[in-house]
């Protein structure tokens, strides 16, 4: 077997893996019109492949024609969409469908790349579609936290407990600033908006060693945080207002125990250690606002990160899909939890690099009608699967959105 194909195998195996302690009606729920349900991750991932791979082959017979409507979901150049929001009312094609869809596909794809040749270009949009699924496998596990969250019974994706060792202390790091060069120039994968790489002028600044914890965001909120509007923005303020914010999403607090939080483990007593996650932007700046910093902005985070991340664990394998504070004997010298805790909002707005280009076709859409209205968020995540991971990568949401692992990464000066 190919080295592809066998990459091919083990992306698809870790999205089975994600939803292999679901019910089949845990597969169908949608909570809010953010989130998707299980089974269309599942359906739309191998929609891709059909679309973009199998579908221009003279020999290929399509699976179902109606899937190519149900589980398009942005892409104009390929057709109609089914509305997002009503997604989970598709009680049918059921599970077994999906599941069969699945391996329609895989067989397909596999004699495609067994009979492609080494310079063949369909295995770049091969490859584009595995960064594709693992993209969804992050979206997998923030949306089947979503949808678990909202059940009185507060169910647990898995059993396991993951605990946090103690937070070390948080240092300031002293970066130089001036002209620096930012965006992806190496070989391997990246996605269209991390190019072209380009100079920026950056004047000196500090950047915190580590990310905020629970407990320092638990002392934002007892010191009247959410109820001091000089702290934030204005659109910030009036989201606020609008929802009664008042805490990060999934805590909860009760006299009697406390402050805890719901976790894909099931709702368990708040970890001051942890990194906080589950903001806003609008959170993260307050925050800062309150901290006497501000957010790092995108090019600063770039820069100060670890040119070469290190291997991510398999946090799925570990059985530790929640954010940890830092070894007690990590690295001391350089700004840690940069990678594979939380997506760290920044201060930036998620525009074009000068002279982005987009893919061509359909594949165009990927990306760059997405620059409008959105943040930067830098780094990785606990569920953010292992070979995802760049200094480069630009990730991107709206500024209210908190159902993802976000959380808090400052910088003054």
């Amino acid at each position: 077997m190919s080295e592809l194909a066998k990459r091919f195998q083990d992306v698809r195996a870790r999205s089975g893996a994600l939803c292999a302690s679901l019910t089949a009606e845990d597969h169908m729920l949608q909570a809010m019109p953010d989130v998707s349900p299980a089974k269309w991750h599942l359906a739309h991932t191998t929609w891709f492949f059909e679309t973009f791979l199998l579908e221009p082959l003279d020999d290929y017979a399509v699976f179902h024609p109606k899937f190519r409507t149900l589980f398009n979901s942005y892409y104009q150049a390929v057709g109609p969409q089914y509305p997002r929001p009503r997604r989970g009312l598709l009680s049918r094609p059921p599970l077994s469908a999906i599941l069969e869809y699945r391996r329609y596909v895989d067989t397909h794809i596999l004699a495609l790349i067994e009979a492609m040749s080494a310079d063949d270009p369909r295995q770049a949009i091969l490859t584009l579609g595995l960064h594709h699924e693992q993209q969804h496998q992050e979206l997998l596990a923030t949306d089947i936290k979503y949808n678990l969250s909202i059940n009185p019974l507060q169910p647990a994706w898995q059993e396991a407990a993951p605990e946090s060792p103690p937070a070390p202390p948080p240092r300031w790091i002293r970066m130089p600033g001036g002209l620096v060069e930012v965006g992806f120039d190496a070989d391997g994968f990246c996605f269209d908006n991390e190019t072209p790489r380009h100079t920026v002028w950056l004047e000196p600044y500090q950047v915190r060693s580590t990310l905020i914890t629970n407990a320092e965001y638990r002392e934002f909120i007892e010191d009247g945080g959410y109820d001091d509007h000089r702290l934030w923005l204005s659109d910030g303020w009036a989201w606020r207002q609008a929802h009664n914010v008042q805490a990060p999403l999934y805590w909860q607090h009760r006299e009697a125990d406390g402050w805890s939080e719901y976790t894909l483990y099931g709702r368990r007593p708040l970890d001051p250690n942890a990194p906080v996650t589950h903001l806003s932007a609008y959170e993260a700046d307050a925050f800062a606002a309150w901290a006497g910093a501000r957010l790092i902005t995108e090019p600063e985070w770039e820069v100060a990160a670890p040119t070469a991340p290190a291997a991510p664990i398999d946090r799925l394998a570990a059985e530790m899909m929640h954010p940890r504070a830092p070894d007690a004997d990590a690295d001391a010298e350089g700004a840690l939890q940069m990678f594979g805790e939380v997506w760290q909002w920044t201060r930036s707005a998620y525009l074009p690099y000068p002279g982005y280009e987009p893919l061509p076709g359909a594949l165009g859409e990927y990306n760059g009608k997405f620059m409008c209205g959105q943040w930067v968020l830098r780094g990785s995540a606990c569920v953010t699967p292992p070979g995802h991971t760049r200094r480069t990568y630009r990730n991107f949401f709206y500024p209210h959105q908190r159902w993802q692992f976000t959380g808090i990464r400052l910088a003054r000066g």
